[in-house]
């Protein structure tokens, strides 16, 4: 059965008039080393893409999909594990996320939600041998039931607490059957909405002792992929413990978990803290812990998750420089976590989404690529950064003067003259890069 009349996307180039089909991303097509599908591991998400339906505070659903039309739940759910294998095979997407919850229904018990979870994963197998598509990272949903109102990991019940790390250890047992490169850590409702009745320090123990659980159970069960954290301000607390990149950092390192968890950064959860991507993208990578990416996009005039598909060469090419900088990626990948808008709701959006997410992505790696090649940017911050190379500023870098030598050093020379910092001219090249990169 097909769920979807669009054909398989091909490449045709920037001159192509026809929007089904790539105008910037040939998987083959060889930058730094590497074919760009190396390079970006794309990675359909399993939840926007084939659960959300169009549904928004204010309104109901708008979208009707083909592998939803059964009322039966378990039927529904296998039908929607071919529709996302179609789907990623047409796109060429060779990666795909998931939660627990997307997969398979709750049922009324964990034992039953477990083996229901077990059915769908069977399916999910026999297609991931058939296209050989693979999976980059899984998580579990313990932000969605009410049982998760007071948080999960850091609730104050201790049986919800009990219930969080049941579900953790069942999805984390499926991505490794999956295969799984990653598994992450969203801490939905890890956070507090007043302090008048929260006990911070024994929520962050807590919150510290379960992922310390979960770092045992992955050696148990020989799990070889990556744990992730994913950094967010807000949403659906109002103070999440994981704010952003710094926070995450400054948990892991006072629980001594550093070395067992690196990054999943998300686009859009950067803007929400007042960040760039680029800036939550760079401080991972100056501290060795960037993971992989959670590709989308904001609406600057909106203040919340609006989740959509990324169409910002700027945020593209400056996020693709970070991770090129890092070396590339490992284990994490580009995953878009967005979903069409909810006027978009024929299955040819689907398409025409990801199509433009996926071709912004690899103009943004092309761009990134010539950067760096060409070395405008890491050239110039050299220069600047030159006075530490040599007299007064090598002692500093090298730790051979203190505070008195430096006195001595300023009360006769004093502080020197500043140079201009060009940030007007570096934006200019990075347009011309932007623009006149083929």
């Amino acid at each position: 059965m097909s769920y979807f009349q669009t054909p398989a996307i091909a490449y045709e180039g920037p001159k192509s008039k026809n929007p089904f089909s790539f105008k910037y991303y040939n998987p083959k097509e060889i930058v730094m080393g590497k074919t760009m599908a190396e390079q970006c591991r794309f990675a359909m998400s399993y939840w926007h893409t084939l659960t959300y339906m169009g549904n928004d505070p204010f309104g109901a659903a708008t979208m009707y999909r083909p592998w939803d039309q059964t009322a039966d739940v378990m039927e529904k759910a296998f039908h929607r594990v071919h529709a996302a294998f179609e789907l990623m095979e047409k796109l060429q997407i060779p990666f795909f996320c998931f939660h627990d919850a997307d997969i398979a229904p709750r049922a009324a018990t964990l034992k039953e939600t477990n083996e229901r979870l077990d059915l769908v994963v069977d399916v999910m197998e026999e297609e991931m041998e058939r296209t050989g598509i693979r999976c980059l990272w899984g998580t579990t949903n313990a932000f969605g039931d009410d049982r998760f109102v007071h948080g999960a990991g850091t609730s104050c019940n201790a049986d919800v607490f009990a219930y969080a790390a049941a579900q953790i250890k069942k999805a984390m047992e499926l991505t490794r059957q999956l295969g799984g490169a990653n598994y992450v850590f969203w801490g939905g409702r890890e956070g507090y909405e007043t302090l008048l009745n929260t006990d911070t320090a024994f929520e962050l123990d807590n919150l510290a002792r379960l992922l310390w659980m979960a770092v045992d159970y992955a050696r148990e069960i020989d799990f070889r992929g990556q744990l992730l954290i994913e950094p967010k301000p807000k949403e659906p607390t109002k103070h999440q413990y994981d704010f952003d990149a710094a926070a995450v950092l400054a948990f892991l390192r006072k629980y001594d978990l550093l070395e067992h968890f690196k990054l999943n950064i998300e686009a859009n959860h950067a803007t929400l803290a007042q960040h760039t991507f680029q800036h939550e993208l760079n401080l991972c990578r100056i501290n060795g812990v960037l993971g992989s990416v959670d590709a989308n996009q904001g609406d600057p005039m909106l203040g919340w998750d609006t989740d959509q598909f990324p169409t910002n060469l700027y945020d593209t090419t400056l996020a693709m420089y970070e991770i090129l900088l890092d070396g590339g990626f490992t284990k994490g990948g580009l995953n878009f976590d967005a979903k069409v808008r909810r006027g978009s709701f024929e299955e040819e959006d689907l398409f025409l989404a990801y199509i433009a997410g996926m071709d912004t992505f690899a103009r943004g790696l092309k761009v990134a690529a010539a950067l760096l090649t060409d070395g405008v940017l890491e050239d110039f911050k050299k220069e600047r950064y030159q006075s530490y190379n040599i007299g007064i500023g090598r002692q500093i870098v090298e730790g051979r003067v203190g505070l008195r030598e430096l006195e001595a050093y300023a009360l006769e020379h004093g502080s020197g003259k500043n140079r201009s910092g060009r940030q007007e001219m570096l934006e200019m090249l990075l347009n011309q890069y932007i623009i006149e990169t083929a």
